[in-house]
């Protein structure tokens, strides 16, 4: 049977490609996730993309998924936004959302 929409929790990774560094994309990022009320990290790779993962109410997390896509932060230019590794999970694994360095 399926879930209506915005039941239970999802985690997803994620990775944006484009101007996202330098350009305070985790900051942003961070804030929405934040309003969102959503937990996981961000950070910054070496091949200049931003990847993190994203856990909370499945909603709120596709929220957060239109807003990787779509807006970022105000100096941002996202060319792509790839989400793996989404699943059901049973209880957030992390405290809060955080940049990593």
């Amino acid at each position: 049977a399926a879930m209506a929409e915005g039941e239970g929790l999802l985690s997803v990774d994620y990775e944006v490609s484009g101007k996202v560094q330098g350009v305070f994309f985790r900051k942003y990022t961070q804030g929405e996730a934040k309003r969102l009320r959503l937990v996981g990290w961000v950070q910054n790779t070496s091949h200049g993309t931003v990847q993190g993962q994203v856990q909370g109410p499945s909603a709120r997390v596709r929220e957060l998924q239109e807003w990787l896509r779509k807006t970022g932060s105000p100096q941002s230019r996202i060319s792509r936004a790839e989400f793996r590794n989404e699943k059901k999970i049973e209880a957030l694994e992390h405290n809060n959302f955080q940049i990593v360095k």
